[in-house]
């Protein structure tokens, strides 16, 4: 049985509605619900007599809230908050205090306390009433603030502090976000991205392996990092990430055969910058294997994946298969399940596949077969590594476990091409 945890910004109306729903299911004995009135009421409740305060109780703990009117309580600071109504969080505070330290959704959150989730909107004004009233996280708002783009919030609690130099570990934030102005902040601030000792602070490794995909706010981010200092390595996966084609063509002039080579995934994530494994670095289709093509899909560079047809790319290459028979996919398969689907899928903007479109008009196979093994980032909930045996483009995203990730266009235009699924 799992505990729910709040959205960013919850709704009390809606815990109402959950709350009566879960009522019903008390009352109609469903095995699920009658464990979490167990677990979570303090209380033995027969099911055909349990009551709505019954039932929002269970509901709030299950929230980790040690009552339903505590949770209503983060749902008012929290809507405060985004209103920047600076009156109502006072009253708020003043009449619970216990507010400035406890985080705002109550459970432990990357957003906070109330002043640090402040940090997140660039509400300044509330905190700077929150600070005269004794808010403690400023460390912790101004990572917020800096990993949210809030330059002007940041500035401030950085003041606030008494401008100290930055931390080792105030580029992560930014790196994850891919904040091109928090990351040239930290560094303007004094951030730095090797210690005394020569060893690295630039998270190079949280920049490769972040869910966002901005293209050029990656390029620039790593090469912020080389103008302070720091080298990356001279590889043709290094040069990809940096958005290079000017060293890409280095790269081709000194390799021909650089077109059609695949790369580990120690070659794309290098183990020497702090890269992790497969699951840890977070993309779609697997790229362990796998070709510059299908890394310019997953990582949303057009420019470059252009480039390499141009320079005459197979558009069918395949990535390498594996000693358990996994892989052999083309970029085909990338533009169908992908991480940049997720940010499309998970902002609700229209469906496009531009790079399927690229692909299938460069004459790329629509049938194309290929068996494929994908466990997700555990960021995305629990799961377990699933095989896909010889699918096409089309069946791998209609059978693809994470439908977020499926790219519905890109299987509508393969199918225009002749796909199957």
């Amino acid at each position: 049985m799992a505990e729910r945890k709040l959205p960013v910004r919850p709704n009390v109306e809606q815990l109402k509605h959950q709350a009566k729903d879960l009522l019903r299911q008390i009352r109609n004995g469903d095995p699920a619900t009658l464990e979490e009135l167990r677990v979570h009421h303090p209380e033995h409740i027969e099911p055909g007599s349990a009551k709505l305060a019954d039932a929002q109780l269970v509901l709030a703990r299950s929230y980790q809230a040690p009552s339903w009117p505590r949770l209503v309580l983060a749902c008012r600071l929290i809507d405060a908050i985004w209103r920047d109504d600076v009156e109502a969080v006072r009253k708020l505070v003043v009449k619970h205090p216990h507010l400035l330290h406890e985080n705002a959704t109550i459970r432990k959150s990357n957003w906070g306390p109330s002043m640090s989730y402040a940090a997140n909107l660039g509400r300044d004004a509330i905190i700077e009433m929150l600070h005269g009233l004794g808010a403690k996280d400023l460390e912790s708002a101004l990572g917020r603030a800096t990993l949210q783009s809030q330059i002007g919030t940041a500035r401030k609690l950085h003041a606030l502090l008494g401008r100290p130099k930055p931390p080792a570990g105030c580029l992560d934030g930014p790196a994850y976000t891919l904040s091109v102005s928090g990351t040239e902040l930290m560094l303007e601030l004094g951030a730095r991205v090797r210690d005394a000792d020569g060893m690295r602070l630039a998270p190079v490794d949280v920049v490769l392996e972040t869910d966002s995909r901005k293209p050029s706010a990656k390029h620039q981010i790593l090469e912020m990092y080389v103008e302070h200092g720091f080298e990356l390595p001279d590889s043709p996966t290094m040069a990809l990430h940096r958005g290079r084609i000017d060293l890409l063509e280095k790269h081709l002039k000194r390799d021909p055969d650089l077109l059609r080579r695949t790369f580990t995934h120690e070659e794309i994530y290098p183990p020497e910058l702090g890269c992790h494994d497969e699951i840890q670095a977070t993309h779609g289709t697997p790229l362990a294997g796998a070709t510059l093509l299908h890394m310019c899909v997953d990582y949303d560079e057009m420019e470059i994946a252009q480039w390499l047809l141009e320079r005459g790319m197979n558009v069918d290459a395949r990535a390498t298969v594996d000693a358990d028979g996994f892989g052999g996919h083309t970029a085909l398969f990338a533009t169908v399940v992908s991480q940049p689907n997720f940010w499309m899928n998970h902002h609700g903007k229209p469906q496009i596949a531009p790079f399927t479109q690229l692909l299938l008009d460069h004459g790329a196979d629509p049938n194309a077969r290929a068996s494929l093994r994908k466990q997700l980032h555990p960021g995305y909930g629990p799961d377990f590594l699933h095989e896909y045996r010889d699918v096409t483009p089309s069946t791998w995203g209609e059978r693809f476990h994470g439908k977020i990730f499926v790219n519905a266009a890109a299987i509508r235009l393969i199918a225009e091409r002749g796909g199957h699924g």
